[in-house]
């Protein structure tokens, strides 16, 4: 070969080489976060997210990506949310905000891995086989949130110990619902405490549910732990519930 013709070949070569080297790159990763709250109630949640991925090497927008979607409470959005982050093929699923978000991506996809935070037992929900051996795609952890609602009652019950009547509020779309009903009458029994639940699931319902424990005489108000009621804890219903219901006594 001439040396000409050898030149031209490295010249032609060097050209080709950086565009192959920049196909071959693998994509910017993708983690999809899955929330049953709001953004309003969440921003220090999301903060504290990015500061633990840089804190891991983790830059948003630099070495990984994220995506964000919030059903606001409104936990039907979810299974669509879900196999949206699914057809996205996203590298890793972070849900939040209770167990909904985690059960419509554990229903949305078996091979996406899914880490969570969730209120209630892992093992029961069937998210994972045990604490310590996880297995399939999904691993997280507790914060325990549903478990203390009898402890809760109690701890009302010590703030307002002349409320005759307590209204206990309850969303039955929320997973745990059946459980925080049990617990909260198992406790006022042991209190000798009359209970009042209203059952809210939807923002309509919700002026309805306080109008109903109004009538019921409810002086304080118990508020068990769910997403939907964390995304309207600052609305106009909340601000009705202290005076409506609770007359200037606790709410908790």
């Amino acid at each position: 070969m001439r040396r000409r013709e050898f030149i031209t070949l490295i010249a032609g070569a060097s050209a080709v080489w950086p565009l192959a080297a920049r196909a071959q790159q693998p994509s910017m990763p993708v983690i999809g976060f899955l929330s049953s709250r709001s953004l309003n109630d969440s921003r220090h949640l999301v903060d504290a997210f990015r500061a633990g991925l840089q804190a891991n090497g983790y830059v948003e927008g630099q070495n990984v990506a994220v995506e964000y979607r919030w059903a606001e409470g409104q936990y039907d959005r979810l299974p669509a949310l879900a196999s949206e982050f699914v057809h996205r093929r996203v590298a890793v699923l972070v849900t939040t905000g209770g167990e909904p978000s985690v059960l419509a991506a554990k229903r949305a996809t078996s091979s996406i891995p899914i880490v969570f935070t969730t209120g209630g037992d892992p093992v029961k929900m069937g998210l994972v086989a045990s604490l310590s051996r996880p297995g399939g795609n999904a691993t997280g952890i507790s914060l325990l949130t549903t478990a203390p609602e009898a402890k809760r009652l109690g701890i009302l019950h010590e703030l307002a110990p002349r409320a005759a009547v307590v209204g206990v509020l309850i969303d039955p779309n929320y997973q745990q619902a059946e459980d925080q009903a049990r617990e909260v009458r198992e406790a006022a029994k042991a209190l000798d405490l009359q209970i009042e639940i209203a059952y809210a699931g939807k923002d309509q319902e919700l002026e309805l549910a306080f109008a109903a424990l109004a009538q019921r005489d409810a002086a304080a108000l118990l508020v068990t732990a769910d997403p939907f009621f964390d995304t309207r804890r600052d609305s106009h219903y909340s601000a009705g519930c202290a005076v409506q219901v609770a007359s200037n006594l606790p709410v908790s």
